[in-house]
């Protein structure tokens, strides 16, 4: 399991200063490749780690129930339970991987947010 950092991201710098200064940044529903950090589950699903409002929400990147994420902050059994549904009909997403997915997007997460 590798996390990937989305160096393409041009607004990772500017969303840290835009999230202290409370104002509100999130992707746009269908925008590609917004997210900042990414773990690979299978060759068609992923979680993600994304800019929304003033911090970093986990999902998946592929959803059935669109907008369906939490900030990284919260206890990881709380994002899994949360976001779970999301994962679609792929049996081999394990529940296992999907916490080790989150927990490598929230360490990365606190990183980039200077915690």
């Amino acid at each position: 399991m590798k996390l990937l950092i989305n160096n393409n991201f041009k607004a990772d710098n500017d969303t840290n200063k835009l999230a202290k200064m409370g104002t509100l940044v999130t992707p746009s529903a269908g925008e590609k490749n917004f997210w900042l950090f990414k773990v690979q589950l299978t060759k068609k699903q992923a979680i993600i780690g994304f800019p929304k409002f003033t911090t970093v929400d986990i999902g998946f990147e592929v959803e059935e129930d669109w907008d369906v994420n939490l900030p990284y902050n919260y206890k990881t059994s709380e994002i899994y339970h949360h976001i779970k549904h999301n994962k679609g009909k792929d049996n081999k997403i394990s529940p296992q991987s999907i916490k080790k997915a989150i927990k490598l997007i929230q360490g990365a997460a606190k990183k980039f947010r200077g915690e």
